[in-house]
């Protein structure tokens, strides 16, 4: 599948620009926090967890700090942000490709993650991301994205066609009918102790 628009946006400059705004203790600390969350509506701790679009694994970081013997796997398409990320020791099996290339006979986990990623996403390639989540996926899903309940695009820091909201758990639950909601919530850009930009999460069963 050829590379779109939005991933050689990703996958140049700007992409790069992107892992200077985005490292931090602080951020680290709102993602111990959301996905310790998130984790409690589950029966156990995840035993593996397979992140598309993994940046230079700030989500990673944060899930290896809960759960230390969760396989990690992570998918990054900045040549930059996986250089990071494969030198990390929060990421057990890191992978340089599009998200579309990926093979899902190969790679499985107990959950597949999106985190600020299907924003980013042509939304005419959504109905393929949504199949590497579901396929990729031995039991959950976890969708954590800006939330909009009819398609609408945004203006994404001066750029036109970067950044997409929509009802994305709702078109993947529609795509693959065994798909259940366990539980969703939102995390507050203006929280006082651990913020998270406006993100609203949604956990999946299959």
């Amino acid at each position: 599948m050829r590379i779109s628009e939005q991933e050689d946006f990703w996958k140049g400059e700007f992409g790069s620009e992107y892992i200077n705004r985005n490292s931090s203790e602080f951020i680290n600390a709102s993602n111990i926090n959301l996905f310790s969350e998130i984790f409690n509506n589950l029966n156990s701790r995840p035993k593996s967890i397979f992140e598309l679009g993994a940046n230079i694994g700030n989500n990673l970081r944060a899930i290896k700090q809960i759960c230390p013997e969760c396989k990690t796997i992570g998918v990054e398409i900045n040549p930059k942000a996986f250089e990071i990320l494969e030198k990390s020791n929060y990421c057990d099996i890191s992978i340089l490709d599009t998200i579309f290339n990926i093979d899902e006979s190969k790679f499985k986990a107990e959950i597949t993650l999106s985190k600020g990623v299907l924003i980013h996403i042509n939304p005419d390639y959504l109905p393929k991301v949504y199949e590497k989540l579901y396929k990729c996926s031995n039991k959950y899903i976890l969708i954590i994205e800006y939330y909009n309940p009819s398609p609408v695009e945004v203006n994404y820091r001066g750029h036109k066609n970067k950044l997409f909201k929509r009802d994305f758990a709702g078109e993947i639950m529609a795509k693959y009918k065994n798909l259940s909601l366990i539980k969703y919530g939102f995390k507050y850009k203006n929280d006082s102790l651990f913020p998270q930009d406006d993100l609203t999460w949604f956990l999946l069963s299959k």
